[in-house]
């Protein structure tokens, strides 16, 4: 706890840098907020290094949630010690929406917002997209979170197919690959015109998949550039997908990557997607066509490129948006509420079920026909042309069901609060998914702050659940957790 709030400090540091750069009027709220966190955790470190140091399963999920919870109290720090933020129930939230790279926002004017803080904002995305990968690849295959052991077998650990035998060593060759995808994302946005600040708050969010943005109108505000746009869509694509399987491709191994079975799926379901999307646009949507449409390409390609972009958006729970998806059609709103649960690759930065669990979940319920007429047949579920262990599979489908409970407690409990139908579940599927726009009130040109506080504290624990892949934090839950065994 000690490192990562030295670690938040140092970023906050970086914030009041960019703030004094822009002279916004608040670089030493920003700084007094990064020295309050670095004293914190020095303190912590002082007073805990005398402790034995080894980890274990038990140890692990403390470290992974209290993690998270400490770094978003600490990151509030700045919204608060600025005023940007008045109140500690929406500063905690804009935090870990950041952190948990949800990008759900309870901010009803961005750019009257300081620029130093909209970097910091910007940060949080970051921050936790590469805690992500650390998760993914070194800390949940420990701890069998979800069927993240599977995961495991593709990733960090000695091998032919291997990384590296070093987990520290694999977080820090993903790390060189998330940053560099940053910069080039960066430099490219610049030479398509955007401004600096913004092409680097923008990359921010993309890699990072969580979609805080530095304009009202989020992406939206480029729609007079579609280049713009096609950038920031390859990014969003690249950050959800694997991050293991960037790696292959920059060491020449390119057919791992086009044989890769959750790859090729997540690529075919973007496809599909877009066509049928990019269609019903083109011939159904009820809105004026200049509206939300520039007609640089003509409206065939404007079509296309708004379904593209909100399909990438929203498998990759990114959350940026270029028009008011649930303002197209009715079918089209029910379409985009059904992605909000596929989610990206594992091993990427996207949030959701994700689509190597959705994949097994299929094959194991394809071959339980084939079980029921060959009842004592051995008929093991492959994936990537291995046999996958049934003790994965049992975990993939508990995690599954979780999530289709907690979708359902959380909408219940919206819904309690006094949010309408739509509003309910569109809240509790984006806030557990990661993705950011709902539906109903929560729509992507509204925001999070019309819910009442105890609404939005519910909203952050489902963000923080379902960032975690559920277990890690339901497990502190459960009173067997707690006895000494």
């Amino acid at each position: 706890m000690g490192l990562l709030l030295l670690f938040n400090g140092g970023f906050m540091l970086l914030a009041a840098l960019v703030s004094g750069i822009y002279a916004d009027g608040v670089t030493l709220d920003i700084a007094l907020a990064a020295i309050t966190t670095m004293f914190a955790g020095v303190t912590a470190m002082y007073f805990t290094q005398g402790h034995k140091k080894e980890v274990k399963r038990r140890e692990g999920y403390l470290i992974v949630t209290f993690g998270w919870i400490v770094m978003s109290i600490s990151g509030m720090l700045p919204y608060i010690f600025s005023g940007s933020i008045p109140g500690v129930t929406n500063a905690f939230f804009e935090t870990i929406s950041g952190y948990t790279t949800t990008g759900a926002s309870i901010l009803d004017d961005i750019e009257a917002m300081p620029k130093g803080i909209l970097f910091w904002r910007s940060l949080t995305h970051w921050i936790g997209g590469m805690g992500i990968i650390v998760l993914a690849i070194a800390i949940l295959p420990l701890l069998g979170i979800g069927g993240m052991q599977l995961f495991a077998a593709e990733a960090p650990g000695p091998g032919g197919d291997k990384l590296h035998p070093r987990i520290t060593d694999t977080a820090k060759r993903l790390w060189y690959i998330y940053l560099g995808y940053t910069l080039a994302e960066t430099l490219l946005l610049r030479l398509a015109g955007m401004d600096f600040f913004d092409a680097i708050n923008q990359s921010l969010a993309t890699l990072s998949t969580g979609g805080f943005s530095t304009k009202n109108a989020s992406i939206a505000f480029w729609n007079d550039q579609p280049l713009i746009q096609y950038i920031i869509i390859l990014f969003m694509f690249l950050a959800g997908s694997n991050f293991v399987l960037s790696y292959f491709a920059f060491k020449g191994k390119v057919q791992k990557v086009i044989k890769d079975e959750e790859f090729k799926y997540y690529t075919l379901f973007i496809a599909g997607f877009t066509i049928l999307a990019g269609l019903v646009i083109y011939f159904q949507a009820n809105v004026p066509l200049t509206d939300y449409h520039p007609m640089v390409f003509g409206a065939g390609e404007s079509a296309f490129r708004h379904g593209l972009f909100q399909v990438v958006a929203v498998v990759t729970t990114t959350g940026f948006v270029t028009a008011d998806f649930t303002g197209w059609t009715p079918f089209l709103t029910i379409f985009f509420f059904g992605m909000m649960f596929l989610g990206g690759s594992a091993g990427s930065t996207a949030g959701g079920i994700k689509v190597m669990r959705h994949l097994l979940i299929i094959k194991n319920g394809l071959l339980e026909f084939k079980r029921t007429l060959h009842s004592n047949a051995i008929i093991p579920v492959r994936y990537n042309n291995k046999t996958v262990n049934e003790h994965i599979v049992y975990n993939i489908i508990g995690f599954f069901v979780l999530y289709m409970l907690l979708f359902i407690i959380g909408a219940l409990v919206l819904g309690a609060l006094g949010l309408d139908f739509v509003s309910a579940i569109g809240g509790a599927a984006s806030s557990l998914g990661n993705v950011g726009p709902a539906l109903g009130s929560l729509n992507p040109l509204s925001n999070f702050n019309g819910l009442p506080d105890l609404g939005k504290w519910w909203c952050c624990l489902l963000m923080l659940a379902g960032r975690l892949e559920l277990f890690t934090v339901l497990i502190l839950m459960t009173p067997y957790f707690w006895k000494r065994t």
